[in-house]
C-alpha cells in the first residue's frame, strides 16, 4: 500500500472551503511565517476516503475475526452499547460538580449510582467506587485504599503478597504504593503453594492479591482458607477482577473472604477493549474501607429522595480522576447488565467456561497441558512438544496470522514454559471454534513436518516477520500522516 504522500498530485483538492471572513493579521513575526510550502499531500476525496478505509481494513478486531487472546475477554461489544452511550453525549461530566448542578443531572447521576450498586451485588461487596479510568488504574485505587486503611489503624505494613502467576500489574501497583513483593510460588496443582503462603505471612503483611480464578485458569480450592489466614494478620483480601467472565453471577468474590476488587468492565461487561480506551476499572470494597473511598462520591439523599454529590469526607484518598470515571464506558456496562439480566450474566460464564474445556479437550492430543484439571474460562497449553522440532509459542502465534486469528497469548503466565493462552469467551459459536482448533492442530501437524516453514510466517501481512528483539531495542518511531 502507497503512503499518502506517494499518492499526492500537485494541485488536486479533496475540499473546497468558503472565502475567509476572518481579516488576515498583519506584522506576524517573521520567525512565525512559513519559508516554503507545508508540503501537505493534495488528493481528491475519494483518494483520501479510499485511503484511510484502506488502511482500517488492516486492522484487527473482535468485529471482523476471532480473538482468542488469553486472560483479556476480548468478547463481541454489542452495537446496541454504543447507542446508548450515544443517548448521553450532551452531557457535559463537570455538570455535577457545579453548584446546583447535580439538580441538572439526576439521571446520569442515577445511571452511575445504579450501576455502583448492581456492581456490588455481583461482587458481593457493600460500595462501588466508579473513578478508576482502567484495570490498572483500579489496582492503583485499590492498594491506595489498603495503605489508608492500615495507617487509620496505626498498622505498620511493609510487604503485599502475590502469587507468581499473577498479573504483571499486580506487583507494579503494589510497589507503587510503596510496598516490598513477596512473590508464591505455584504448587504442582496449579494454584499458589498454599504451605508457602502460610510460612510468608506475618504481621507486616499489608495485603494478598489474588486472581480468581487465577492465570491459569483454574478455580483456587483453597480460596477461603487462604483469605483466613491473611485476616487472622489483619492484612487484606485484594481480587484481582480480570478473571471475573469465568464467575460472573455464579460466585461473589466477596463472599470468597475479599475485602476489595477491581473490576475490568472492558473485560467482563461487554464495553470495548484495546485500542488504547477508553477503559474504566471501578472498585468495590466492604464496609471497612468505604471512609477511604474516592471523592467525589454519589450520595442518595433520603430527605429529599434526590442523589447529591459529596465532596467532604476527611478519611478519603481523594480525587483519582475527574468526574466519575469514563461515563460513556459506565453507560455501555450498564446497558450490558440490564440487557443480560442475572440469568443472562450466569449464562454468559457458563458458555465461557464450556468453551474454554471444550478447545482444552479437542487441543489435549497435539498440546501439552500442564495442568490436567477442568479449567475456566481460559485454558493454558504448552508448546514444548512443538519446541523439540524446533517451533515455539510465538512461531504458533505467527502462524495463526496468516490463518485470520488474532494470536492467544504467548510466554504469559511465566511459570509455564511455551504458554499459549487461550480464552475463546462466550461469545463465538461451536463453528469458529471448530475452525480454530482446526488451525491449531495444523500448526502442530506443520510443526512435525515442516518446522523451517515457520520462520517467515507471516507470509500475509503488510509487514512479515520482524526481529522482536531488535524493534524493542532498536526502536524507531516515527508518525505517519
Amino acid at each position: 500500500m502507497q503512503l499518502i504522500y506517494e499518492k499526492s498530485v500537485s494541485g488536486r483538492k479533496g475540499v473546497m472551503l468558503p472565502a475567509s471572513d476572518i481579516p488576515v493579521a498583519a506584522d506576524l513575526p517573521q520567525n512565525l511565517l512559513r519559508s516554503e510550502s507545508a508540503a501537505l499531500p493534495e488528493l481528491s476525496e475519494t483518494d483520501l476516503v479510499r485511503h484511510f478505509t484502506n488502511l482500517s481494513h488492516l486492522n484487527f478486531s473482535v468485529d471482523t475475526n476471532f480473538y482468542p487472546l488469553g486472560s483479556c475477554t476480548m468478547k463481541y461489544n454489542a452495537k446496541i452499547l454504543e447507542n446508548s452511550a450515544s443517548l448521553f453525549s450532551g452531557l457535559h461530566p463537570v455538570t455535577a460538580l457545579l453548584p446546583g448542578g447535580a439538580e441538572y443531572c439526576q439521571g446520569a447521576l442515577g445511571l452511575l449510582y445504579d450501576l455502583s450498586q448492581m456492581l456490588a451485588d455481583i461482587t458481593g461487596m457493600d460500595e462501588v467506587s466508579t473513578h478508576p479510568l482502567a484495570g490498572a488504574h483500579g489496582e492503583m485505587t485499590g492498594m491506595l485504599l489498603v495503605a489508608a486503611y492500615h495507617k487509620a489503624k496505626g498498622n505498620r505494613r511493609k510487604y503485599v503478597v502475590v502469587p507468581d502467576s499473577s498479573h504483571g500489574t499486580n506487583p507494579a501497583s503494589a510497589a507503587m504504593a510503596g510496598y516490598e513483593i513477596i512473590t508464591i510460588p505455584t504448587a504442582p496443582y496449579g494454584d499458589m503453594d498454599l504451605d508457602l503462603f502460610r510460612q510468608a505471612m506475618n504481621n507486616e503483611v499489608a495485603a494478598v492479591m489474588m486472581t480468581c480464578p487465577n492465570t491459569l485458569g483454574l478455580f483456587n480450592p483453597h480460596i477461603k482458607e487462604i483469605a483466613d489466614i491473611a485476616h487472622s494478620y489483619d492484612a487484606l483480601m485484594y481480587y484481582d477482577g480480570a478473571n471475573l467472565n469465568a464467575i460472573m453471577g455464579k460466585v461473589r468474590p466477596g463472599d470468597l473472604g475479599f475485602d476489595l476488587v477491581h473490576l475490568n468492565l472492558h473485560k467482563t461487561f461487554g464495553t470495548p477493549h484495546g485500542g488504547g480506551g477508553p477503559g474504566a476499572g471501578p472498585v468495590g470494597v466492604k464496609m471497612c474501607l468505604i471512609p477511604f473511598l474516592p471523592v467525589p462520591r454519589i450520595i442518595h439523599d433520603e430527605s429529599s429522595g434526590n442523589l447529591r454529590v459529596q465532596t467532604d469526607s476527611p478519611l478519603s484518598i481523594g480525587h483519582i480522576a475527574n468526574f466519575f470515571g469514563n461515563f460513556g464506558v459506565m453507560v455501555k456496562a450498564y446497558t450490558y447488565i440490564i440487557t443480560l439480566g442475572r440469568d443472562g450474566l450466569i449464562q454468559a460464564s457458563e458458555q465461557a467456561v464450556l468453551n474454554a474445556n471444550y478447545i482444552k479437550e479437542r487441543l489435549a492430543p497435539w498440546y501439552d497441558l500442564p495442568y490436567q484439571q477442568t479449567c475456566m474460562h481460559e485454558v493454558v497449553f504448552s508448546a514444548s512438544r512443538q519446541l523439540k522440532y524446533g517451533v515455539h509459542a510465538i512461531d504458533i502465534a505467527k502462524f495463526l496470522i496468516d490463518k485470520g486469528y488474532h494470536p492467544p497469548t504467548v510466554y504469559f503466565p511465566l511459570n509455564v514454559k511455551e504458554a499459549i493462552m487461550i480464552e475463546p469467551t462466550e461469545t463465538e459459536s461451536k463453528a469458529t471454534l471448530d475452525a480454530f482448533i482446526e488451525a491449531m492442530i495444523e500448526a502442530a501437524v506443520l510443526a512435525e513436518k515442516d518446522p523451517d516453514s515457520f520462520k517467515s510466517m507471516p507470509v500475509t501481512t503488510v509487514v512479515s516477520r520482524l526481529d522482536e528483539t531488535r524493534a524493542a531495542r532498536d526502536r524507531v518511531v516515527c508518525h505517519v500522516v
